[in-house]
């Protein structure tokens, strides 16, 4: 099983809310963008939120992002997985993203939402240490996964609660 590798920041440096998910699954590796499933509910709630058609080019939808002052990426930069389940990351394998760094570069963000609860005991595992005085106090809010293996909660529940993005940037 080789080591995959995640994709860089969507952001500028007007970001005031960063969006971090966990790991782009095969899908999203495969055509190199982020959330690239479609059955991920992720541009779909973005199309709700800030109008920008979720089959719309993915330059559009990353520059749509941008406008809103959101800026997306994962905790890890890379990991062993054999499939696309968080489930099946191997712990030994993480390696974290530079979220301090990114966090110390981009001083207007205020808000972290995590895509669901791997992404956040992913941050507060490998990334939290990490983190300046400042970024600690950030309010960190995990938000219900977008995949869809997290087929619990209907689309529309999902988008009440990430409608909160919208408020924050």
């Amino acid at each position: 099983m080789a080591q995959i590798h995640g994709f860089p920041a969507i952001a500028d440096n007007n970001a005031r809310i960063l969006i971090l998910g966990t790991m782009p699954g095969k899908a999203s590796l495969h055509a190199g963008q982020y959330y690239a499933n479609e059955r991920n509910a992720f541009w779909g709630i973005i199309a709700a939120l800030y109008g920008v058609p979720a089959s719309a080019p993915y330059g559009e939808r990353g520059a749509t992002l941008r406008t809103a002052g959101i800026a997306l990426w994962d905790v890890l930069r890379s990991c062993r997985r054999e499939s696309s389940l968080d489930a099946d990351i191997v712990a030994e394998s993480i390696v974290p993203n530079d979220i301090a760094g990114f966090l110390f570069d981009h001083p207007a963000v205020r808000c972290v939402y995590f895509n669901g609860s791997t992404a956040e005991s992913l941050y507060r595992k490998y990334v939290w240490q990490q983190l300046g005085a400042q970024s600690r106090r950030l309010p960190h809010v995990r938000l219900p996964s977008t995949s869809p293996a997290h087929a619990c909660m209907r689309p529309a529940a999902k988008l009440r609660h990430w409608s909160v993005i919208k408020d924050a940037a």
